[in-house]
């Protein structure tokens, strides 16, 4: 039997060379570890779905940071628990409000990590939707000065960088133009530009009290059949001024990532979300995957499709893992 002259083995046989010709490589630089933050001390509520994941008050949340950022971890992103909802989301823009506390905080104890900000309404409007309500109806453009105020406090409170994440039409260039107008030029915008309206995002929901009342965001994310539709929303976003663009779920739209990075040249993040973390940690339980080799396999995945930045929920674990 002949063998053609070039045999794809040689090169897996010894664990060095295998290595060498990697393609894909993970790095801790690769990774954003989300964050919840809630009011109190001494609070560190765990969030069931979630596995070693807490809701936790501002002394809790400079010791994790600060634990993160020993692991090479060089960015998280927070999202905040309020105490108080109203249809407004005035919590949201509130100068002392969870996550302009956590800011600080974080800022206080580890001034060198980059400390990112969800910049949404859900988890404190009072009907669970990411923008203001007329009826049943999501306003769009009456959120939009909610959300550029809700920015601009996070940016005045230390932020250093801003991700909205509600998909209103419009929303990067109201931020944009709001965070100008206040002196805050040089920050820049991380845009969840292709969010679909998924399944995989009860876990979060949980753990930041964000589900709606009412009804669904399918009027306001995108259908997840929809992948030429993703390339417009990032364009638009381009066009507005974000400087990062994001893709989330990530997992079950690795297109997407590869699509977005073959049509878009500017950092690309992904976001591999609660459910598809909380499925990784539920079958190991079971017993019926290997948790380490599934969890990494799927960040390379992610990182392979074509991301720059991983935001998840797997990050301390992974950045342990590297550093070995």
């Amino acid at each position: 039997m002949l063998f053609p002259d070039y045999r794809p083995r040689r090169t897996r046989l010894h664990p060095a060379l295998r290595r060498m010709v990697r393609e894909t490589r993970l790095h801790p630089d690769n990774l954003i570890l989300p964050l919840f933050a809630i009011g109190g001390k001494g609070v560190k509520n765990p969030i069931q779905s979630m596995p070693g994941h807490y809701q936790l008050s501002l002394d809790y949340l400079g010791e994790t940071v600060r634990q993160a950022f020993e692991l090479g971890i060089p960015a998280i992103i927070l999202f905040g628990i309020p105490e108080t909802k109203d249809p407004l989301a005035k919590a949201a823009y509130a100068p002392d409000g969870i996550v302009q506390q956590a800011v600080k905080a974080v800022k206080d104890n580890v001034p060198e990590i980059l400390v990112i900000t969800d910049v949404c309404l859900c988890a404190y409007t009072d009907h669970g939707h990411c923008g203001v309500v007329d009826g049943q109806m999501i306003a769009n453009d009456a959120s939009l000065e909610l959300l550029a105020r809700t920015a601009v406090s996070h940016a005045a409170a230390g932020a250093d960088m801003v991700a909205p994440s509600d998909m209103m039409d419009g929303r990067v260039g109201a931020i944009r133009q709001a965070l100008d107008e206040a002196g805050h030029e040089n920050l820049p915008i991380m845009s969840y530009a292709a969010k679909y309206c998924s399944s995989y995002y009860g876990p979060f929901r949980q753990a930041a009290d964000s589900a709606p009342r009412f009804g669904d965001r399918r009027t306001y994310q995108m259908d997840p059949a929809n992948a030429r539709e993703a390339v417009r929303e990032v364009m638009l976003d381009v066009e507005e001024g974000a400087d990062v663009v994001m893709v989330k779920p990530a997992l079950a739209y690795l297109d997407i990532i590869y699509r977005i990075k073959e049509q878009c040249d500017l950092p690309l993040a992904a976001y591999n979300v609660s459910g598809e973390f909380a499925m990784i940690k539920a079958a190991a339980r079971m017993g019926w995957i290997d948790e380490t080799g599934v969890m990494m396999e799927t960040l390379t995945a992610i990182k392979r499709a074509g991301a720059n930045m991983i935001l998840t929920y797997f990050a301390m674990e992974a950045a342990r893992l590297l550093n070995q």
